[in-house]
């Protein structure tokens, strides 16, 4: 199990501590540091089951200099969006948990952190 957090957000802190209270074995990606590619992000969405647009923080400043509320949703602008997301890591959700089965959660609630747990 792997998260990826920005340990200035309360919600990464939360969701660490809830993995650690529960024994759980993970790595930590801060990945405003470890910044993930475009594949790594392609993954992490396939994962997810979801599409870039539905991890972006379209209120971060980058999303706001990008125009991003004003961007396309669609198949042929999903690169465009997974390209911005590399670009500017800041405006990735977080924490995003990647399980051990395969899946991968945004762990933002208490109950999105124990739906990863779960899934050994």
């Amino acid at each position: 199990m792997e998260i990826w957090i920005n340990p200035a957000c309360s919600k990464c802190r939360s969701a660490i501590s809830l993995l650690d209270a529960e024994g759980a074995e993970y790595t930590v990606r801060r990945y405003l540091e470890d910044v993930p590619s475009e594949d790594e992000i392609r993954e992490v969405l396939d994962r997810l089951g979801l599409e870039p647009w539905d991890i972006t923080r379209t209120q971060e400043a980058a999303g706001k200099e990008l125009g991003l509320k004003e961007w396309a949703r669609d198949d042929s602008s999903r690169d465009r969006w997974i390209t911005a997301l590399a670009e500017h890591p800041k405006l990735i959700q977080r924490p995003i948990i990647t399980a051990d089965d395969g899946s991968a959660v945004v762990g933002r609630s208490e109950d999105a952190v124990r739906d990863a747990l779960a899934r050994k």
